[in-house]
């Protein structure tokens, strides 16, 4: 076995593979760039080394003879699935915790994976043939293959640059969209076109490979509540397949791995047409050749290190077992912690799922039987939107699936990441959704049902806490001894006491993201105090006690409320249940004097997250119509198209292609025609659109 693993990667994966190396007495070297100098995985590995780019191979190369490792783990993500990365480890003489590069090549361009498997029996999903099709080309196959098609990058995966067309006019916009994010995320754009199979399931097989001729597989997870064609919540066994499917799946997954010489854990990922009756069908989509985010579900229900067999493997190790012989128990449930904001769009019809960004102020993780938790975080954690979004996993096990569902729930309602918007509560609700209690799951559910599932709206009582929180700061602060006596102004009290009538009231204001302002007012001192929230209510009896470990409590009205609580110098952060709430002080005095400024705010378009700008198609002064696309802005691998919101004039542009822009930044303001007196006689149907 090796004495000194390099990690050549980050965050959660980093920090999990550290706790395998520390169990078996193997030291771990990490790597880290600026933004990450004080991360979690820096500081639990026994060394680490400063690098420009975790993308760099020749600054990981030095990184690991400086550390003196003999291994190196590539995790997920970054140069996990990059065979030159692959190959220049061995040259170096360090062993690749991972299948040979030619393994990793042939399967990384799905092009070559689904020809290959093909022939040795596994069936594929109909699609084109060929590498290097040109975009004529690529419409000409999903022309034939018939709409809709799936529209995928040959290298890579985590569903970056996939694209569903249901339009065949809207194929040449798509398809130079998956080139522009394939070729920013893999630097490949190659693509290739699939028949899209409607209301599929995603069903994936864990394989394991040795040195010495081995393959088995370790049953399936099932990875159908994905958004965006990216998973967020995953389950093994699956509740779909009875053992005789489990079998064959199996069975084709190993020749999938065979047929490619792999070694080491992968994973041979399946679509299964939804809605059929008999059998189950299945198709070969790709193979991941690395650990797969998901394959906490799989440790939970073997009993097996995953980590610890691809370090075996690596080290020369043989498989003792065969496929079938490690059973089954119990049922696991994994979550996907991520950094963004649900946003609902087109009046309640989509939901945008956008990267947040911000320093973690207060975290608790949740922990007891079943539980389990990888995470990359710890309170003062700088999240931006360089990297990848997720944050962290919570995973948990039952006896069986009710169980473990409930079991999940349960450990989001106590996970607690204050300082940034995540979708924790977002995947309560999913997990509490009538289908997927039944398990009865397609890949197209959870953007059929998001805008049911997003955020919650802010209840009145987050308002309240937030105001007595505010109310308690002055008390606070008018307690504190002013002179060298101790005394203190009794009329500096914020009580609203005044000569000859009842106390005035103390009136705020709060906002909350893409929420009109609430007016609360507040009358007394806490614990004693009266509350009036919004207009007309009725005051109500409020008191508020802070605990010692971020907890606040608040007695509204006899009812008893509790949150997680943290300061900031842009507001307050309040959290229950898994949603966040993010309340700042609103003045609309202030407000209305910047009226005028903000009377153009419907012509408007900012920045939906922080980001780059990575495409700009429009200049001042051009005419564009409704839906017309002007902007690309991108975050942590994801592009959001910023559109004209009607037709008119650009009157105002300011982005440049690879500049940075802030969250709400006014990027482009739009004159509708009818401010401009009509627009030109111009025929309608002479009027260039791009397709929405």
């Amino acid at each position: 076995m090796f004495e000194t693993v390099l990690l050549a990667n980050r965050g959660e994966i980093a920090v999990r593979v550290i706790r395998t190396l520390r169990a078996l007495g193997i030291r771990s070297a990490a790597v880290f760039t600026d933004p990450d100098a004080d991360a979690r995985h820096v500081r639990e590995a026994d060394t680490a080394v400063r690098i420009e780019s975790y993308l760099s191979v020749a600054e990981l190369l030095r990184a690991a003879r400086e550390t003196g490792a003999e291994a190196v783990h590539p995790g997920y993500g970054f140069l996990a699935e990059n065979a030159e990365f692959a190959r220049a480890c061995t040259d170096a003489g360090l062993v690749f915790v991972g299948p040979p590069a030619a393994a990793i090549e042939l399967m990384g361009d799905k092009i070559r994976a689904k020809e290959t498997v093909r022939a040795a029996g596994v069936p594929v999903v109909p699609g084109s043939t060929g590498s290097g099709l040109t975009d004529a080309e690529l419409a000409a196959a999903a022309r034939e293959i018939g709409m809709p098609v799936l529209l995928k990058p040959s290298a890579g995966g985590g569903g970056k640059g996939m694209r569903l067309v249901r339009d065949e006019g809207a194929l040449a916009d798509e398809i130079a969209g998956a080139r522009r994010e394939a070729r920013g995320s893999f630097g490949d754009d190659t693509l290739l076109v699939e028949r899209w199979i409607d209301r599929p399931r995603h069903i994936e097989i864990q394989v394991l490979a040795d040195g010495h001729g081995n393959v088995v597989h370790l049953a399936e997870r099932e990875c159908s509540l994905q958004r965006r064609h990216q998973k967020i919540v995953e389950e093994a066994p699956s509740p779909l397949l009875d053992e005789a499917t489990r079998a064959a799946m199996g069975a084709a997954a190993v020749e999938a791995a065979r047929s490619c010489g792999y070694e080491g854990a992968g994973t041979v990922e399946f679509i299964v047409p939804g809605g059929g009756e008999g059998p189950v069908a299945y198709y070969f989509m790709e193979m991941n050749t690395r650990l797969q985010v998901e394959h906490p579900v799989t440790e939970l229900v073997t009993g097996l290190d995953l980590v610890e067999w691809q370090l075996r493997v690596a080290a020369g190790g043989q498989l003792p077992f065969a496929s079938g012989e490690v059973p089954l128990k119990g049922h696991a449930v994994e979550a996907r912690i991520y950094a963004e904001t649900a946003r609902v769009a087109d009046g309640g019809e989509r939901v945008d799922f956008l990267p947040s960004a911000g320093r973690v102020r207060l975290l608790r993780e949740p922990a007891g039987p079943g539980v389990r938790v990888d995470s990359g975080l710890s309170e003062g954690t700088e999240v931006g939107t360089a990297y990848d979004p997720m944050l962290a996993k919570v995973v948990a096990w039952g006896p069986d699936r009710p169980a473990a569902l409930r079991r999940l729930r349960a450990a989001l309602a106590d996970t607690v990441v204050l300082g940034l918007d995540t979708n924790t509560g977002f995947l309560r609700r999913l997990l509490a959704h009538p289908a997927v209690a039944a398990g009865d799951l397609d890949t197209g559910l959870v953007d059929r049902d998001a805008a049911g599932l997003a955020a919650a709206p802010v209840p009145p009582e987050a308002y309240a806490a937030a105001a007595l929180l505010a109310q308690s700061a002055l008390e606070s602060a008018a307690r504190r001894p002013a002179g060298p006596a101790g005394w203190t102004d009794p009329f500096a009290e914020p009580s609203g006491w005044r000569p000859g009538g009842p106390p005035a009231w103390t009136v705020r204001w709060f906002r909350a993201a893409g929420r009109d302002p609430v007016e609360v007012r507040v009358r007394g001192l806490t614990p004693a105090a009266e509350v009036r929230t919004g207009d007309g209510s009725e005051p109500v009896r409020a008191g508020l006690r802070t605990g010692g470990d971020g907890s606040v409590t608040l007695e509204l009205g006899g009812v008893t409320h509790r949150f997680a609580c943290a300061a900031a110098p842009d507001g307050i952060w309040l959290g229950r249940d898994g949603d966040v709430w993010h309340l700042v002080a609103h003045d609309p005095v202030d407000a209305a004097l910047r009226g005028g400024a903000l009377a153009a705010g419907a012509d408007a378009l900012t920045a939906p997250m922080p980001g780059t700008v990575t495409v700009v198609k429009a200049a001042v002064g051009d005419r564009v119509a409704a839906g017309q696309s002007l902007l690309v802005v991108e975050a942590m691998k994801m592009e959001h198209v910023i559109a004209a919101p009607h037709a008119g004039t650009v009157a105002e542009l300011d982005a440049v292609a690879g500049g940075t822009v802030a969250m709400d930044q006014v990027l482009a303001i739009v004159v509708p025609d009818d401010a401009q007196g009509g627009a030109e006689d111009e025929p309608q149907g002479e009027r260039q659109e791009e397709p929405r």
